[in-house]
Parts: C-alpha cells; sequence; structure tokens
C-alpha cells in the first residue's frame, strides 16, 4: 500500500540518490510512470526535484561553498534553517496528498516586496505554514530555484503557472523571462492559447507576437484546436483585425467550429438558437459581402445561421484598408475621380486617398476629405487633374478611407460593360485589393471620366 505521509515534507534527509535520476527529473510534472512514484515513495521529495547535495548543521557543509550563490543554492528546498513552509495538496496516481515545501524568509523577502509585506508587513501571518491553493507545487519550486540559484528550466506546458507566479510575487524579472520564452516557441497550434493568456496577464508585448504569428498563418491558426477552445473575448480580437490572411469562408467556418465548441462547453443543446446565442454579435465581423455567390450559396445559405439583421448590419468597413480594381478601355479617355459609398449609419465626414496607377508607376494620387449625408448614393471624390488613360491597357484604380466603420457597398459587379458614349470597359480584380474590393463587389462604384470631347462627364458604374 502506497503511504502517503512520506509525501509530507520537501527535505534533504536522504543519504544519497543516483545523480542521472536526479539530472532527468526537474519537477513534481515528471513524477507520472509507475517506475518513478516508486522512486518517489522510496525517497523524500526533495531529492527528486533538485539536485542539490544533502546537508545539515554538523558536516561543515559551508567550507565548500565559495559564494553567496552556492550557499543560496544549498538552502533550495532545504529545511536546515528554514522558518516558513508552503502547503499544497497535490494529487498522483493513488490520490489526494499534501506537500510542504520549506523556505527561508530572509531570501523571500529580499527578492520580494509581496512575500516582505507577508512576513514583516503590518499585516504580516505569523504562522509558518503557508496554504497556498492558486499555484501549482512544480510552477511555485521553479520559482523557488530562480530565487534561491538563479537558474530557470522552463518547460512549455508549465511556464504560465510560472509567470503567473512571477505576477502574483511581484517578480518582473522573472515575468520577462517567461514572455521571452514563450515568444521563441510561438507557433500555429498554440498562439490562441497563449494570446488568451497573455491578455489575461496584461502582457502587451506577447499580445503583439501573438498577432504577428496568427496575421501571418491565420488559416492555420484557425484549423488548429486551441482555436475552438479560446474564450469569447479573445475570439473577437482576432475577428476584429483587419490584417488576417484567410479566406473569408474560411474565416466564417471557423466562427461556426467555435460555436459548437462553446455549446458543448455550456453545455447547451446543439441549434441554431443557442449558436447564435453563444456567438452574440461575433458574426456581424465576418465580412459576408466579400464571399463570391458559390461560397455564399455553399456557406452561410445553407446554414441558416444569419438572421435578418446580420445580413443588415454586415455592411462594409473602412478601416484605412485598400479597396483597389483594376479597368481598361478600348478608346482613350480621361479620368478625373471615382464614385465613393459613405456611410450607413448617418452623416459623416471621411479622409481619403484616391490612386490611379498603371502596373507599378503613379499616375496621379489625391488626399482630401468627402462628406457623406448617410444615404445610399455615391459621392465624388475628384483628382486635381484629370489623367489620360490609354486603350487596351489595364489601370489600377484604388481608394483608401478612414472614418465611420460601416458603408454601403456595391454588388452584382460586370466584368465588362459599354457605356452610353460607347466607351467599352473590362474589369479585373486587383492584387492591391486587401479591404475585399474584386469585380463582383465591394467599393469604387464609380469611375468619373471624360472621352476625347470634354462636354460631359460620364459616371460608370461598376
Amino acid at each position: 500500500m502506497f503511504d502517503s505521509s512520506k509525501l509530507n515534507s520537501l527535505t534533504n534527509k536522504s543519504n544519497s540518490m543516483d545523480n542521472d535520476f536526479i539530472d532527468n527529473v526537474s519537477s513534481l510534472s515528471d513524477i507520472k510512470s509507475l517506475d518513478l512514484v516508486d522512486r518517489f515513495r522510496r525517497f523524500p521529495c526533495t531529492e527528486i526535484i533538485s539536485s542539490i547535495e544533502s546537508t545539515n548543521q554538523d558536516d561543515g557543509w559551508q567550507l565548500s561553498k565559495h559564494n553567496v550563490r552556492e550557499r543560496n543554492t544549498a538552502m533550495f528546498l532545504n529545511e536546515l534553517m528554514s522558518d516558513v513552509y508552503f502547503i499544497f495538496n497535490s494529487t498522483i496516481s493513488t490520490g489526494q496528498t499534501t506537500i510542504r515545501i520549506p523556505a527561508h524568509k530572509y531570501v523571500l523577502c529580499t527578492s520580494s516586496s509581496v512575500f516582505y509585506a507577508m512576513f514583516y508587513g503590518p499585516l504580516a501571518d505569523e504562522n509558518c505554514e503557508i496554504k497556498v491553493e492558486d499555484v501549482e507545487a512544480d510552477a511555485f519550486i521553479t520559482m523557488l530555484r530562480y530565487l534561491y540559484c538563479d537558474q530557470i528550466n522552463f518547460k512549455f506546458d508549465s511556464v504560465l503557472s510560472v509567470l503567473y507566479c512571477a505576477k502574483k510575487y511581484l517578480l518582473p524579472h522573472l515575468s520577462t523571462l517567461c514572455v521571452k520564452f514563450l515568444e521563441s516557441n510561438l507557433s500555429a497550434s498554440n498562439v490562441c492559447l497563449l494570446l488568451s493568456q497573455s491578455r489575461l496577464f496584461d502582457e502587451t508585448e506577447l499580445v503583439h507576437r501573438c498577432f504577428e504569428v496568427i496575421d501571418a498563418q491565420t488559416e492555420l491558426v484557425m484549423s488548429s484546436d486551441t482555436f475552438t477552445n479560446i474564450d469569447y473575448d479573445t475570439l473577437k480580437c482576432i475577428l476584429q483585425r483587419d490584417t488576417l490572411t484567410a479566406k473569408e469562408i474560411v474565416i466564417f467556418n471557423s466562427t461556426l467550429k467555435w460555436a459548437l465548441a462553446e455549446c458543448e462547453r455550456q453545455k447547451l443543446k446543439i441549434s441554431l438558437e443557442n449558436q447564435r446565442a453563444v456567438l452574440k454579435d461575433i458574426m456581424f465581423l465576418v465580412r459576408i459581402p466579400t464571399l463570391t455567390i458559390k461560397e455564399f450559396s455553399d456557406g452561410p445559405a445553407q446554414s441558416s445561421i444569419l438572421t435578418l439583421k446580420a445580413y443588415r448590419s454586415n455592411q462594409w468597413r473602412y478601416r484605412g484598408r485598400c479597396d483597389s480594381i483594376q479597368f481598361s478601355v478600348d478608346k482613350r479617355i480621361f479620368v478625373v475621380g471615382f464614385g465613393l459609398y459613405g456611410s450607413s449609419n448617418g452623416s459623416h465626414e471621411y479622409k481619403v486617398t484616391i490612386e490611379l496607377k498603371q502596373i507599378e508607376r503613379v499616375l496621379a494620387t489625391c488626399h482630401c476629405q468627402f462628406y457623406s449625408d448617410g444615404s445610399s448614393n455615391t459621392f465624388p471624390v475628384l483628382f486635381d487633374c484629370p489623367i489620360q488613360i490609354e486603350a487596351d491597357t489595364f489601370y489600377i484604380a484604388s481608394a483608401i478611407l478612414d472614418g465611420k466603420e460601416l458603408s454601403y457597398f456595391g454588388q452584382d459587379g460586370l466584368n465588362e460593360l459599354t457605356t452610353d458614349c460607347g466607351v467599352n470597359f473590362q474589369f479585373k480584380c486587383s492584387l492591391e485589393s486587401t479591404n475585399g474590393t474584386g469585380v463582383q463587389g465591394g467599393q469604387i462604384p464609380e469611375i468619373l471620366f471624360y472621352a476625347t470631347q470634354r462636354q460631359s462627364v460620364e459616371e460608370q458604374s461598376i
């Protein structure tokens, strides 16, 4: 029968131990197999967790210590002269057991103002045994190793717990080490978990690095198992980004998978009503208008997840990204500007940059403002001078707007059409369009131009 009483104290009282075994076991999380549990039962805990030599007050151990670091290291997880114990409840294969970790107030208090206030402040706790319920024992030992030995041995599955310890006991340098370790181990498979935790710990630099990975590998991130396990606020932060590099149909399908997983977490019946309930307003962040007709018919139309309100609310978003389209004509014209959509939420003034290019050569640029009255009408934005457009050459029309988020947009665009004045236009999608505009729909609904006779200005709808 397993004797749990032998797990009560983390001490250095055993005589000796296989050094190879010591080097291979650095935390309580390593003690999982039956063989390790047997070793754990036969030897005191400290011998398994650390490789510290046995010390007692009579063997003159001080003579072999050459500096402060070596002397402090000798005291790591050592009952000799310890004046406080930290008590943890731990679960092993045989059930619950209590672990007592010895420590020394002097070392703790010279490292952490939290420990100083705990032991020497106005409300100091005189109890020599401190029960710790919100920290894992192996994470606490990793923190103690840092305080006593100035050494750190991170493992990815426990480093978040160590970071929590560092935050709780105000150890900023240890926090920095944890964050650097996490940054160096970021991947598409774990970035969602780390983003959620870094937001919780208010680690802005780590949040920034997480978003860099998400932007660069969006489809891989959304196909990972951790994506469906993130919390609502983290999902919202991801979907609000304009720099995601995934097709909108992938984002839509991944959002639905998250909704199914969230229903299971909340023990709700899988139904459209419950999926909408857990999604709340998140589905409005998916840019449905950018889907092709086939993507829409195979995705949102089949799922029935979107309500009429969602369809109406899923309007275009101006967030400083580029809307762009390519066009060519069959005869020479002069472009004077573009017609743009404005706000769908009332009157608003926009800052806008419009540009006309031929391949990589910029022909004209204009930075200006225009006023939108909240109607679905287009609003003219003009270049300083007309730009000559030659026949049978493709040009790129672009617009970047900064203003109120939601706007009107065009749909059912044509690949080719002929205007009333006899000019034939052809349209193609542009690789420079990062806000979803394409031939089928989006922004830049009008190209303002005149032909060889400058008698009138035509407004050409895409």
